[in-house]
């Protein structure tokens, strides 16, 4: 027996020697956990195709595809380059200064880089990527595609690094009263985005037909709502990779509060949306319930590591009202075809300043940053910190946004001609559509099986070959 008992005990105590060590395999699950999260980010910019394929017209819908492809490869690139090194590089208050075109062992911020490190770096270009992409939706129909790789490369390169840092790397933001209190970025990703949208929506203008002679704006329909519908839904997926993923790790299972909170909110803003946009209209907009969705997934980013469950809600209905009101206010000036201003823009305001009114004491300490809101006993000066982010960000993003695409326009031009936006950007910039059955003359078709013309006829059918 003794002999039985010592074979059995032999391999457990060589593999507790060998095995490894409980700090290393914690350390190896929060930064698998951290990939996963990245992958769903990074599957957002599927839902963002969607999304912009869904309102957008039949004649502009491959556009759209190399439009997503491309500025997610320009952004990956910028990113290695410069990108990740200006947010995360270091604390200083303004920029990072090390990491650039980073390697395996090479220093970064005091420490050498290596596999989670990695795990890092790419989580956080998944959110450069998705800013990036909130910024071409409001733009799309009319705009030249040259414009999106010479942006992307400022924008993942300068602008979004910069409030990156700002926001998330120790800097500025950090130094504001007890610091801004933004956990998944509604400030630093979609503010951002939507800013970048604003300048370019200025420059741009309207596409051609969407304001009357009146000048009131006349609806520019989609082309396909089930594919808006996807989009969403894929996006809502998604940010449980954003916000859960913003813990960096499994501790203390609070990534399944993020998630619970998060969805929260996104379920009160489908039915803040859905209220509104039927109260003001008598009609149950699909588009409107859709970015009612959005809205509230954008503003509980900010707070969805700050709020406890009974904020979520709250902020999230609130951001399906708005997002009604002001899609309807701005479209009276503003020709953005996908909502993004609001969505994003207001939005993400909205959710930044919200951890200024619901941030709970626990969260607060928690996270070591701001205050408790006014709600939860901290009075107004973590609603000031809030506002003050919000007013920096935007200022910042702007400027440096309005010059960059005042370049671009007064050099290679922002708009396309007045006949290739007639004939649709797959034909006039890409050569080819994205619906050939839709636009290119059955007799065309021939040899494809399409329209009524065939190449060879059908064989006729004998009454006796017709079997019941």
């Amino acid at each position: 027996m003794l002999a039985i008992a010592a074979v059995l005990i032999s391999p457990a105590a060589a593999l507790a020697q060998d095995g490894p060590k409980l700090e290393t395999v914690v350390d190896e699950l929060n930064w698998t956990w951290v990939i996963v999260a990245a992958l769903l980010v990074m599957f957002m910019q599927a839902g963002f195709l969607f999304l912009e394929l869904g309102f957008t017209r039949g004649k502009n819908v491959g556009t759209m595809v190399a439009k997503i492809l491309v500025n997610f490869s320009v952004a990956s690139v910028m990113w290695w380059v410069c990108g990740f090194a200006l947010a995360f590089g270091g604390a200083g208050w303004f920029l990072g200064d090390s990491g650039f075109a980073v390697g395996y062992g090479d220093t970064v911020a005091g420490s050498p880089f290596n596999g989670g490190s990695a795990a890092f770096m790419f989580f956080q270009f998944a959110f450069a990527g998705v800013s990036l992409a909130i910024v071409w939706g409001t733009t799309i129909e009319r705009i030249k595609f040259i414009v999106y790789p010479i942006y992307g490369i400022v924008f993942a390169g300068f602008i979004y690094p910069l409030i990156a840092h700002w926001g998330f790397g120790g800097g500025l933001f950090s130094h504001i009263g007890d610091g801004v209190q933004d956990f998944a970025g509604s400030t630093v990703v979609h503010l951002t985005g939507a800013t970048g949208a604003l300048a370019a929506l200025l420059l741009l203008g309207p596409r051609k037909g969407k304001y009357g002679v009146d000048g009131k704006p006349r609806a520019i329909p989609g082309h396909n709502m089930p594919l808006f519908g996807l989009g969403v839904l894929i996006l809502w997926l998604g940010w449980f990779g954003f916000n859960p993923g913003s813990t960096l790790g499994t501790a203390d299972n609070r990534f399944a509060e993020v998630v619970f909170v998060t969805n929260l909110a996104a379920a009160a803003g489908v039915i803040g949306a859905a209220l509104t946009v039927y109260f003001k209209t008598k009609k149950l907009d699909v588009g409107m319930c859709g970015n009612g969705a959005i809205a509230a997934l954008v503003a509980i980013t900010a707070p969805s590591g700050y709020v406890e469950f009974w904020a979520a809600p709250i902020i999230g209905v609130v951001a399906g009202v708005l997002v009604v009101l002001c899609v309807y206010a701005i479209d009276k000036y503003i020709d953005d075809p996908v909502g993004a201003l609001s969505a994003h823009g207001i939005a993400g305001i909205w959710g930044t300043l919200s951890c200024g009114l619901f941030t709970s004491d626990r969260l607060a300490d928690y996270n070591g940053i701001g205050k408790p809101g006014l709600f939860e006993g901290g009075g107004f000066t973590q609603l000031g910190v809030q506002a003050a982010g919000v007013g920096i960000a935007f200022a910042t993003v702007f400027a440096l946004s309005y010059v960059t695409f005042f370049l671009i326009k007064k050099t290679v031009g922002l708009r396309v001609s007045e006949e290739e936006e007639d004939a649709g950007l797959d034909i006039s910039e890409h050569g080819m559509y994205g619906y050939p059955e839709q636009f290119i003359p059955a007799p065309e078709l021939v040899g494809y099986g399409g329209g009524p013309y065939r190449s060879v006829p059908p064989a006729p059918v004998a009454a006796n070959e017709v079997t019941s």
